[in-house]
């Protein structure tokens, strides 16, 4: 594995904030599914709509954040002396974790038959409870029933889980299975992918920008143009399609996100003492660039999240690195406290992102309903809104009571 000379001992807020107000959105976006008459662009775009909305660049910026972190994941393992191959471990448990997640919370949305026994809420909750008891940041303590303890609780959410792999059924009787992975596990595959890349690579520009490319170019031969051809059509059952398949890839387009993440974390760390003006050029110049990729690659194909199109790809990528520099021109000028009322989104993201899934299912079980007013139009997307902090408070408070998950 290559050594890197890049100094990644310590910690960049810009990127825990970048991540905070990501969360902020993505939880935004996934309550619009409880209002009505909200404006088009702050929703995803349908299949074959030449559109980009609110929602279609939170996953991709989610994706470029993951890419930012594992440098500084990664690195900080090598400092505290881990070895190679405990970060593989390391890597494929997280990976792991993911895809497992993802795979049940996939499962919950193909709904439960009445043959399992639980209703869709219970089934959830209990679904949570397992993750929690798993992967929960348990208190160090060199008490050694307290850590026993500990251990039985994990081996209570092993439990958990297994039991509700096993009697679930969803609402035509299949059986669990992987079905399309979730967001969690699309994250989980793509990480996996990228994070192997830079333990290889390091913090070698001279081979992460060339796979960027790859990924990017994929994308370009892939995707279906605006004729309806694609430059790189195989015949169905080809080996490159296959090994695509294999490798999760897609068409590129969600490891593209992250290994730009990855190329970003290392310019902004490579080069953290170089004067404002040279940051300043180097972001607007990356920006434009990226911009008018997108607009001459949007002449021959639209701008599709659900599609994977080349201009999502490089719009998206264009806003997450412009909203990276000003958050870290803010946080230069000492203005981070600005996001303090979102800063649990960024440290404990993955326990914010599952909040919903309990709060979801409580009131559905209660039964609650809002009034009409409070569901539609400007009243409903300020609640949407609300119900964001709400989120984040939420997992600040568990956070306090030591209930927060990490993988």
């Amino acid at each position: 594995m290559a050594k890197t000379k890049t100094d990644f001992s310590g910690r960049n807020v810009a990127i825990d904030i970048l991540r905070a107000l990501t969360m902020l959105l993505m939880i935004f976006v996934n309550d619009l599914w409880t209002i009505s008459g909200y404006p088009e662009w702050l929703g995803h775009a349908s299949a074959d709509q030449d559109m980009l909305g609110l929602a279609d660049i939170v996953f991709p910026c989610f994706l470029f954040v993951v890419g930012m972190s594992i440098p500084f994941a990664i690195e900080g393992r090598f400092n505290k002396g881990l070895s190679g191959v405990s970060t593989v471990g390391h890597i494929l448990t997280r990976s792991l974790a993911l895809l497992l997640m993802g795979v049940f919370i996939v499962n919950t949305e193909a709904r439960l038959s009445p043959e399992t026994g639980l209703t869709l809420p219970v089934y959830r909750i209990l679904m949570v409870a397992g993750f929690l008891l798993i992967w929960n940041v348990y208190p160090r303590t060199e008490n050694v029933k307290r850590n026993r303890l500990y251990s039985i609780l994990k081996g209570l959410g092993v439990v958990i889980l297994v039991w509700l792999a096993i009697i679930f059924r969803d609402s035509d009787g299949g059986f669990f299975r992987s079905r399309w992975w979730g967001i969690l596990g699309l994250i989980g595959w793509t990480y996996l992918i990228c994070a192997f890349i830079y333990l290889f690579t390091r913090d070698r520009l001279k081979y992460l920008i060339p796979i960027w490319l790859v990924f990017t170019i994929l994308c370009i031969v892939k995707s279906r143009m605006r004729d309806g051809g694609i430059i790189l059509d195989l015949p169905r059952r080809n080996f490159f399609d296959e090994m695509l398949q294999i490798l999760h890839t897609g068409k590129g387009g969600l490891p593209a996100f992250t290994m730009g993440g990855i190329i970003l974390s290392l310019f902004a760390t490579k080069y953290a003492d170089t004067g404002n003006r040279k940051k300043i050029i180097f972001t607007i110049s990356a920006v434009a660039i990226l911009l008018i990729a997108g607009f001459i690659s949007h002449k021959f194909w639209i701008v599709s999240k659900i599609q994977d199109t080349p201009p999502w790809i490089f719009f998206c990528t264009a806003i997450a690195v412009g909203t990276y520099a000003l958050i870290s021109i803010l946080v230069e000028k000492e203005k981070a406290h600005w996001f303090n009322m979102i800063k649990t989104a960024g440290t404990a993201t993955l326990t914010c992102y599952l909040v919903p899934y309990v709060t979801y299912s409580i009131t559905a079980m209660i039964g609650i309903q809002l009034p009409g007013w409070l569901t539609t139009g400007f009243t409903g997307i300020l609640n949407c809104a609300a119900y964001s902090f709400l989120v984040i408070g939420i997992t600040y408070l568990l956070g306090k009571i030591h209930i927060k998950l990490k993988i």
